[in-house]
């Protein structure tokens, strides 16, 4: 398995949560990341997610890999979607094992924060009132 990956089909927790199971790790933590029905008080009806696949597997790569190289961790995956997303759906997962809890919790906020940085994926927000708007993308047409 990647250690990240970007799809269009849903996220398969289960799958990425198998192949965190390591015998050496002690701890498993866990992030998802929810399309929610809101953004600064306006109602959200979906988001659509882009991202320039070939550059945005490799940086994410490279991110899981500093994490496994920077934190005492056994195991970690990331998986991003992209395209049209529901209320609800999941965005991102991110799975993290290690001996120890403390590592896995670390290494797991930075896989996140680090990804929601330094990958290029584009957030499209669809609001309820049947505008749209590219929230944090400097240079995005509005």
């Amino acid at each position: 398995m990647n250690l990240f990956t970007i799809s269009e089909d849903p996220i398969d927790i289960n799958a990425i949560r198998e192949a965190s199971l390591d015998p050496h790790s002690g701890g498993f933590t866990s992030f998802e990341g929810w399309v929610r029905n809101h953004h600064n008080k306006t109602a959200v009806r979906s988001l659509e997610y882009s991202a320039y696949k070939i550059l945005a597997e490799k940086e994410g790569q490279k991110i899981v890999q500093q994490a496994k190289d920077k934190f005492a961790i056994d195991t970690a995956y990331c998986s991003h979607r992209v395209g049209h997303l529901s209320i609800g759906d999941i965005a991102v997962y991110v799975a993290v094992g290690s001996a120890h809890r403390d590592a896995a919790f670390t290494a797991c906020r930075y896989i996140i924060d680090e990804i929601k940085t330094r990958v290029p994926i584009w957030k499209k927000e669809h609001y309820e009132d049947g505008s749209t708007d590219w929230p944090h993308c400097q240079g995005c047409s509005h």
